[in-house]
């Protein structure tokens, strides 16, 4: 494991915001921290990095105690929190020729890490006139310019547009596949998360609910087909007849486990056929609370 973590409790005053968090982060993963705003994903973060001082429990990164090893654990950390600490009036080179500097970097780095995030088109343009996927970008490459084993980002795809969260989900992709670095990234998007991940922890207020592959959460996430329909609970009575399973009934449409395309294609024949008028039909993922209710359900 690169993270492990045992019993962190954190407070911030009678508030506690992380409680008895046990994190399992495989090497070579990309690790979705997932959990609504205010959940403790960043508190977690932040102790992780040792930002923050934990009020109980144990860090271990690398196989090795935090607080102990500081310095050596912390030089092949990269990170991103929240937003990237850029110079606006710099270019994006500049800005990154500022943090080699700093951190004894060879110079040759900065153009590699401007190639690997596609910013060599515009190095020279000042960072303030980025656009925000280009910003989360530069954060990321200055993140990695010390050739960190571990990159810890907070939110990284919050702001971005469509274009911009999916050019920051194939780099990370990228950087686990080709280059075998861990990615450890926190989220309250559900199914971005999905998209990228192969590892999943979900916590809602303070609280660890669920760890494990992406095809744990697979299990429980299950799609559905959403089919609308004016008559819901006939049609539910008949598809239940049919030896089909109806999960959830409302009053415009009712809810069916997702097979195939081709599932969607015959059941919507089959209705039509039956006298049904069909005006919708679609697949739908469970969103991040029906989610929680499953997995509080279960536990």
């Amino acid at each position: 494991m690169v993270i492990e973590t045992q019993g962190l409790n954190f407070h911030f005053g009678n508030q506690h915001v992380v409680k008895s968090l046990s994190l399992q982060v495989p090497e070579g993963s990309i690790y979705g921290f997932l959990g609504p705003n205010g959940a403790g994903k960043t508190t977690t973060i932040k102790m992780l990095l040792n930002l923050l001082k934990t009020d109980s429990g144990s860090i271990h990164i690398f196989g090795k105690e935090l607080t102990s090893n500081r310095i050596e654990i912390l030089s092949q950390i990269g990170s991103l929190i929240e937003q990237p600490a850029i110079y606006g009036h710099l270019s994006g080179k500049e800005n990154l020729m500022n943090r080699a500097l700093l951190l004894q970097v060879p110079e040759k780095r900065v153009d590699e890490m401007l190639a690997l995030v596609h910013l060599k088109g515009a190095e020279n343009k000042k960072a303030g006139k980025y656009s925000l996927g280009m910003k989360q970008r530069l954060g990321i490459a200055l993140a990695l310019l010390s050739d960190p084993k571990l990159l810890i980002l907070d939110e990284p795809t919050n702001g971005l547009d469509p274009n911009g969260i999916i050019e920051v989900r194939e780099l990370l992709i990228r950087l686990v596949s080709q280059y075998k670095k861990t990615v450890f990234v926190s989220s309250h998007l559900l199914a971005e998360v999905e998209r990228m991940a192969t590892h999943v922890g979900i916590i809602d207020h303070g609280e660890l609910l669920f760890q494990g592959s992406i095809k744990d959460l697979e299990a429980i996430s299950q799609p559905q087909v959403q089919i609308g329909v004016t008559n819901t609970v006939d049609v539910a009575n008949f598809l239940k007849k049919q030896g089909i399973t109806v999960s959830d009934v409302n009053d415009d449409h009712l809810l069916v486990p997702f097979v195939s395309k081709m599932q969607m294609a015959e059941l919507n024949t089959l209705l039509v056929k039956n006298n049904f008028p069909v005006f919708s039909i679609n697949k739908v993922q469970k969103d991040l609370e029906k989610l929680f209710l499953d997995i509080t359900q279960k536990a």
